[in-house]
């Protein structure tokens, strides 16, 4: 059965994962689209006016898929400290890939891993987490809108 993730909840994460996070960024880039809503709040938090988006696709609604597309690489030449956001590593083939990508794209600089549900079984970790995550979960940015459109 899914699990629904309310605003409220992701206020309360949010202000949990600020207390974990240690560092300070030049920049935000947000895996889209479960990063946007994350990148946006941490962004005004931080005031962080660099807030990029990577896009990936590795689901198709809840089927993944084969293999990861990832496409929109920012052009962030000038920053040295990258906080990278995204709502769930699940598996951890999106986050591995975008890393790598990156990392070949921008040796010099370090990025920095933030998510609010983490598997433990995903094949990379994050440096700050909040929740494990031990079933699918409905956000409620995804699901809120369809709610309120269909009258429920």
């Amino acid at each position: 059965m899914p699990y629904y993730y309310s605003y409220s909840e992701y206020l309360s994460d949010c202000h949990k994962l600020t207390d974990l996070i240690d560092e300070q960024f030049d920049a935000i880039i947000t895996l889209s689209r479960g990063g946007m809503t994350l990148g946006h709040t941490m962004g005004e938090f931080y005031d962080i006016r660099e807030v990029y988006t990577i896009n990936t696709i590795g689901y198709n609604d809840k089927q993944k898929l084969d293999e990861v597309k990832i496409f929109n690489i920012p052009d962030i030449k000038n920053a040295k400290n990258i906080l990278i956001l995204d709502d769930i590593i699940d598996s951890g083939d999106t986050m591995r890939e975008v890393m790598e990508i990156m990392r070949s794209h921008y040796q010099d600089v370090t990025f920095k891993i933030a998510v609010l549900f983490y598997k433990p079984t995903a094949s990379i970790d994050p440096d700050w987490y909040v929740q494990e995550a031990k079933a699918w979960i409905d956000f409620f940015w995804t699901e809120d809108l369809k709610k309120v459109k269909n009258g429920i």
